[in-house]
């Protein structure tokens, strides 16, 4: 039997709120020893959204936690299940993005500074996937001591010049998708029949539909607010060529994943972040065929839980 418990901590900006989750084994015996695993998400869709959402019975996180592990996902600022500021209840052009990398690492740090505590240990090993890979990548470079493994699934790696390929570089304080573009998205560069082969359509309109949905005002207005902080970020380190992270101020174990058909985080920025793991102690890297950014919903999912979950284990 798995346990979910859900925590609120504070965030960074005083006066909200976010989701901590944790599943695990109710049989102490069968956890892991030592093998407390924290996920982080990307730029537009929450944790809950995607390392928690449920597809044929099971999520990501149950599967980790059926295997032992203790297992963790945090809901930044504006996002999944956590507080959404004020700035975005009103027009997104009336502030400034929110939510950047700066303020991601921060809130991050919270939930480390937590787990730690609350599990009386030193070290936890952490799951960046897209964005989270950036806010992961640079976490791990500057708190090495905290990080035991790093897990860096669909990695980010901005250059100069680079342009957004799938999203629209609005720099109000957030930004609004819907269903259809989501579905869209998910397909990018891909015929029908590609993407129907990866996974099925069915699951691909739930799924969007259900992501609109973990917004509060998603059932009125049939969009999913996201923070445009990533996207001030973004366009700062394409225009200077400053990296976004340095790979090379990680000094734990770092397992690098991708799926073969990625055209938002792609292999070859996979390659370019792993090229650049010289002080790692071990580092690794995969790629997973017929697999797009989305690989984590799709029926290739079970290739990336196990690349993961052996290398943590």
């Amino acid at each position: 039997m798995i346990i979910k418990c859900d925590y609120r901590i504070a965030s960074e900006t005083d006066g909200y709120s976010l989701l901590l989750r944790n599943k695990q084994l109710n049989d102490a015996q069968h956890r892991l020893p030592d093998n407390n695993v924290l996920f982080i998400h990307g730029a537009t869709y929450g944790a809950t959204s995607t390392f928690d959402y449920e597809i044929e019975g099971a999520s990501w996180m149950d599967k980790m936690a059926a295997q032992g592990f203790d297992v963790w996902c945090l809901d930044l600022l504006g996002y999944g299940e956590s507080d959404r500021p004020q700035e975005m209840l009103v027009s997104p052009d009336l502030n400034d993005p929110i939510v950047d990398t700066a303020h991601a690492l921060a809130e991050v740090d919270r939930a480390v500074d937590f787990i730690l505590k609350n599990r009386g240990i030193n070290q936890l090993s952490l799951i960046g996937y897209s964005w989270g890979s950036a806010i992961c990548g640079r976490y791990a470079g500057l708190f090495g001591s905290k990080v035991s493994r790093l897990v860096l699934s669909g990695p980010l790696w901005v250059e100069k010049g680079a342009t957004p390929r799938t999203i629209s570089a609005d720099v109000g304080a957030y930004r609004t998708v819907d269903a259809a573009t989501m579905a869209k998205r998910w397909a990018i560069g891909l015929s029908e029949d590609e993407i129907n082969a990866l996974v099925p359509p069915a699951r691909v309109t739930r799924w969007c539909s259900d992501a609109v949905f973990a917004d509060p005002m998603g059932n009125k207005s049939g969009l999913l607010r996201a923070p445009t902080g990533v996207l001030k970020d973004f366009m700062r380190y394409s225009l200077t060529g400053e990296p976004w992270y340095q790979p090379m101020a990680i000094q734990a174990p770092t397992q690098v994943v991708v799926g073969e058909l990625d055209r938002e985080t792609t292999p070859e920025q996979a390659t370019k972040v792993f090229q650049q793991l010289g002080n790692a102690r071990e580092k690794r890297m995969t790629v997973i065929g017929s697999g797009t950014h989305s690989l984590l919903l799709e029926d290739h999912r079970d290739a990336l839980h196990s690349v993961v979950s052996g290398f943590l284990a």
